[in-house]
């Protein structure tokens, strides 16, 4: 197992959502994902391994937050 070195940071559970659970949370299609990560509009995905990647929950939940305001106007 290697050493990861960096800051010490407090033990929060980090979940990792591959991308049909991200479509299925957003409702977006793979198409539409990969889009608006392009334009900076979605959260980026993390490269877990060579072939392997996926999204960070509380980040998915964040996006999907502040659409939500947006499109109430409480921005």
């Amino acid at each position: 197992m290697s050493d990861v070195s960096g800051p010490l940071v407090p033990e929060i559970p980090i979940k990792f959502l591959r991308l049909p659970q991200v479509c299925e949370r957003t409702g977006l299609s793979r198409a539409q994902v990969y889009r608006l990560q392009a334009a900076g509009k979605f959260p980026c995905r993390v490269k877990l391994a060579l072939s392997t990647s996926a999204w960070v929950e509380s980040e998915i939940q964040a996006w999907a937050t502040a659409r939500i305001a947006d499109s109430r106007g409480d921005a």
